[in-house]
Formats: C-alpha cells, structure tokens, sequence
C-alpha cells in the first residue's frame, strides 16, 4: 500500500486518520504513528492555546513521527492567530485548513517549514489553494463525514489530478481495504480517513458514541444545517428524529440577514460544538453523533493497530 504522501510524511501507509471534533486526541496520534500512518487533531479540540502546545509535545516526546493540526482560517475561529502560532513554534508536520481562505497560514507556515495541506470540494478552489502554495490537497467528496462535499471519490480525484500539479488526497467514504484500493488506483497520492476510527479504543469519546459506530451503518447516516448552519452528516439516532435536520424558520431567517450572517453562524456554530461535547462525554438521550458512512465497515470496538492491520490485510486480499 505505497503512494506519494508516504515519501512527503515519510509514513509506512498512505493514511491520515482525519480531524475528528471531539474524537481526535493524542492517545490516537500516537497510536497512528506507531501503527505505521499519521493523525491530525482540529485545534479546536483544546480550549487554549496551551493545552494544544502541551498536546503537540506529548506526541512528539511519546511517538516522534508525524502529526498534523486541523485549523479552522475563518472568522468563526477566534484563536487561529494564536493556534497557527503555536502550530509554528512547535514545528508541525502538517497542517489542514479548513472553511476559508488558507493564504496567511501558508505564508507563515511555509516560514517555519511546515507543510499546509487544504480541504477542497472542486477544482476551482483547488486551483486557488495551488496558487496559494498548498503542499496537498484533500479532496473532500460526498461521502465524508461532518461537511462533506458534492461530488464522488470517482469525480473528483481524476479532475484535480487533471487540474492540478500538487499531491491529492481523498478524503470520505472508506471503510475497508478493497476501497482504498479503489480510491489509489483513481489517481489518489493518499488517504485522509476518520469515521471508522471513532470506534477505536483510544478514541477521547464516551461508549455510546463508539458502540453506535458500530450499531449503525451508511443508511443511518443524515445531513442536518443545527449544527454547524453548514450541511454536516451525523447518525440518525431517535433524537435526531425526534428534531429534525434542518433549521427552523428564524434561524433560517437570520441566517440569510446579509448583516447578522456571519454574527448567527457563529453562534450556531457554538451551539452546536457544545450539543456535540455534551453528547460525545457525558451519558444524555440528547445524542447528536457526528459520523460518515464508512461506519458501515465497523463490527467492533478495536485498537487503531488492530484497525490498521485490518486495512492493510484486505487491501492485499483486494489486489
């Protein structure tokens, strides 16, 4: 199982477990690297600034290899500066950008000699972030969990490999060995996968979250605008039902007030982000579950080592 990230991570597999919010924590990094891939873990899993430092030199002191930070470049973020700031004293592999404009954190990053690789869901922003000087994409398609794109894996990948000069990287919707093979042999330099690793031992979250990865399968799976006011795919559990999965008319409302846009989005996002804590920590029948459909592939409970050799065992099958 060889491709381009390998030799630009210098990893043993071409696999990023994804930034999962909430999910992703150094417990998992340092699993992934001694497991033979890298992880990324979103700044935003850590209320400071120092709690992601102390986080960034945990892994380093415990598994070295490499690791990546998720960021979130918009205005919903109120502590990027200080996040890419960190990110940057403390020499990350890798960053992922996500829900902006990526120019300043590839200007700064690249004067620290860290690498910043950016989410995308078509060419033409692709194009932009090559422009910028992204070192990779990832190429988010429709089947990715939380804020998927439009297209399949089959659609984009060949067109932003056509299109662009730079590495990418698939993004959403594998579960298993044989698919992998499938997105590689599309044209892909790696992948980027999050879902199935929600199940794992190391995972922060609490064993409802876990034990519903399990229970549930790809047709559970729903887009819901509560969140995050952005479509974002979650699990559809009975209280999910129970409120729907769009927005109700206010919201929808203020949301498309060109004034309070941006001011209603962030509140929504907060909202959001604390219904997710709630549900992923602590025991409440209020369960908003964040995952994709590759949880169709998740039977059990498992170390990421175990999940890992899983992969691998069945992309050798599959050849």
């Amino acid at each position: 199982m060889q491709a381009e990230l390998c030799n630009i991570l210098n990893i043993k597999y071409p696999i990023i477990i994804a930034p999962m919010f909430l999910v992703s924590n150094v417990e998992m990094a340092e699993a992934a690297i001694r497991a033979g891939v890298t992880a990324a873990i979103p700044a935003l899993n850590y209320r400071t600034t120092e709690e992601l430092r102390e986080a960034i030199r945990q892994v380093k002191k415990n598994a070295g290899g490499p690791l990546g930070i998720n960021l979130i470049v918009n205005k919903s973020n109120f502590l990027y500066k200080e996040q890419l700031q960190v990110i940057c004293e403390e020499k990350i592999d890798y960053i992922i950008t996500s829900l902006g404009s990526p120019e300043e954190t590839i200007k700064v990053a690249h004067q620290h000699g860290v690498k910043v690789f950016c989410d995308v869901v078509n060419v033409a922003y692709a194009k932009k972030v090559e422009k910028l000087g992204a070192d990779a994409i990832i190429a988010v398609n429709s089947r990715a969990g939380g804020h998927a794109g439009g297209l399949t894996f089959e659609e984009l990948v060949p067109e932003l490999k056509k299109a662009c000069d730079i590495p990418v990287i698939s993004a959403g919707g594998v579960g298993n060995g044989a698919e992998i093979k499938d997105v590689l042999e599309a044209g892909a330099d790696g992948l980027s996968m999050g879902s199935i690793f929600i199940a794992s031992t190391e995972a922060g979250v609490n064993d409802e979250y876990k034990q519903a990865c399990v229970d549930y399968g790809a047709d559970d799976i729903v887009m819901t605008t509560k969140i995050s006011g952005t479509p974002c795919t979650i699990i559809k559990t009975p209280y999910v039902e129970k409120i729907g999965t769009e927005q109700n008319w206010l919201e929808k409302l203020l949301n498309n007030n060109k004034r309070l846009k941006k001011w209603v989005k962030a509140l929504t996002f907060m909202r959001g982000m604390k219904n997710l804590r709630k549900a992923a920590f602590s025991a409440t029948y209020k369960t908003l579950w964040c995952a994709g459909p590759s949880i169709e592939h998740v039977k059990e409970i498992q170390p990421i080592e175990k999940i890992i050799e899983r992969l691998v065992n069945e992309y050798e099958a599959a050849k």
